[in-house]
């Protein structure tokens, strides 16, 4: 690999204190790709105070929001021109499809940082017509040095919702990448350099949860700390936050319900169930991951699924056709394979049997279980694979006690002609995110969050400003 693969703080690449190291491996080969140097505390240490340091810095703090627009828009297109690479780079450490980086991460990525380059402009305060003679305004300043901690599934395009608004709010960040995935978030540091970013506002440091994330949490000089991830490991940074009352915002797991009505166009929903679930391997947050069919079309929108379904083999990720790569390690492969076999033992019926794709990499065929019941495990509990279960319900409110029947709440999808019945169903179902006769559409304009234990705060638009920024409150006395 000719990317970088150390640490990057205070604007200079650099090994890890204690000198060590963990290999980045290839999914679907289970070669390693890279010795990456691992951040430990001492490092965390160092990173923040340089974050520190840049956010007091004039070069930084006295830059005009002008300049920060131009420095955010010309990250997104120099992501643009090493397009080829950062996809390569992506497919390579997660085992996802060459496709799916090029074509959706990687430009979304770059559009992220494209859209808030346009948000520098416009964090406004306000006035306010408060009693007395006093003139009393409002201003939105930066937290300081924010603590970013970004997933393995969209490695680059996660970071970009996070850091594009912290940098365009005017803050610093210590930015602890996944440690199965830290190729291009470590290239993407590199291209914030050549972007002109002043040392130390952006700062990169793969390591562990255990270590590197949970020094970063408790930094006692980190400001905020924005993670996306498992719900129990969210539930864990909000302990360790608490010491210091540092703000936090929280994106988490999901167990999404994917609807599909009598009335729908059976062939888009068909279609529209097969992404939702198997694009991205389904180690997706917002997965479609519980099917729910009204019980009068279900063999017609089964015949129709698993027409696609039985189609999709996994395959070499680096290929331009495949569209079912590797699952991201040996441990999350493990993972799918035992959810496989719950699903078995609670009596679900398994329509399309999965199991493991060959003997090298980590490779699960896609698998799909009918006949399933609210309360299983299977669909009780994130699996974050290419594994669906299926749902039957005959009335809208059958329907809307099972929909609604997990600890999350992050995003659901409704198939329907009766567009009436959708916008009232979209209103009681309890998710952040509901698309009506689509799956998985998002953009940097659109919020994007969950309720209940998928999380708290919402990513994209003009809610990742008020992610990022304080309210100060202004009175001048006019006596």
């Amino acid at each position: 690999m000719n990317g970088p693969t150390q640490l990057l703080i205070g604007g200079k690449f650099q090994d890890a204190r204690s000198g060590k190291t963990f290999p980045s491996i290839n999914p679907a080969t289970e070669e390693v790709l890279a010795q990456v140097a691992e951040a430990d505390a001492p490092d965390i240490d160092a990173a923040v105070k340089a974050a520190r340091a840049a956010f007091n810095h004039s070069s930084w703090r006295n830059m005009g929001a002008r300049e920060r627009s131009r420095l955010l828009w010309k990250l997104g297109d120099l992501i643009m021109s090493n397009a080829e690479e950062l996809a390569m780079l992506e497919s390579l450490d997660n085992g996802k499809p060459v496709f799916e980086a090029k074509s959706v991460d990687i430009p979304s990525a770059a559009e992220t940082f494209r859209y808030y380059a346009g948000w520098c402009t416009k964090i406004e305060g306000e006035t306010i017509p408060v009693p007395g003679n006093f003139l009393n305004y409002t201003v939105r300043e930066p937290y300081g040095v924010c603590g970013i901690i970004t997933p393995w599934n969209f490695p680059l395009l996660m970071v970009a919702w996070k850091l594009a608004p912290a940098l365009a709010c005017g803050n610093t960040t210590v930015l602890k990448i996944a440690e199965e995935t830290p190729l291009s978030g470590l290239r993407l540091g590199q291209l914030c350099q050549e972007a002109g970013f002043p040392d130390g506002v952006v700062n990169v440091v793969p390591g562990f949860g255990e270590t590197a994330g949970r020094a970063l949490v408790a930094h006692q000089d980190v400001d905020k700390i924005s993670f996306t991830g498992s719900t129990a490991v969210g539930k864990e940074i909000m302990r360790t936050a608490a010491d210091t009352l540092k703000k936090v915002s929280l994106e988490l797991g999901g167990k999404s319900p994917n609807i599909v009505f009598a009335d729908s166009d059976l062939e888009a929903a068909a279609k529209g169930a097969f992404n939702a679930i198997f694009y991205g391997k389904g180690e997706v947050c917002n997965a479609g991951s519980r099917l729910f069919v009204e019980k009068s079309i279900h063999d017609r929108l089964m015949g129709r699924l698993l027409d696609r379904a039985a189609k999709l083999e996994p395959g070499d990720p680096q290929n331009p056709n495949t569209r079912l790569g590797a699952l991201v390690s040996k441990t999350q492969m493990e993972r799918v394979l035992q959810y496989v076999d719950i699903g078995r033992a609670e009596g679900a019926k398994p329509v399309l049997a999965g199991g493991r794709s060959g003997t090298r990499g980590y490779f699960v065929k896609p698998t799909i279980f009918d006949s399933a019941d609210p309360s299983m495990r299977i669909a009780q509990e994130e699996i974050f694979g290419p594994v669906l279960t299926v749902l039957t319900f005959e009335n809208v409110d059958e329907l809307l006690e099972k929909a609604n029947s997990t600890i999350y709440g992050l995003a659901a999808a409704i198939w329907t002609r009766d567009i009436a019945k959708a916008h009232k169903l979209a209103r009681n179902i309890h998710a952040g995110t509901v698309w009506i006769n689509a799956y998985n559409m998002t953009a940097p304009e659109s919020p994007f969050g969950g309720y209940k234990q998928s999380g708290f705060g919402r990513e994209l638009g003009r809610y990742g400003i008020d992610l990022y920024t304080q309210v100060k409150s202004v009175w001048v006395s006019l006596d």
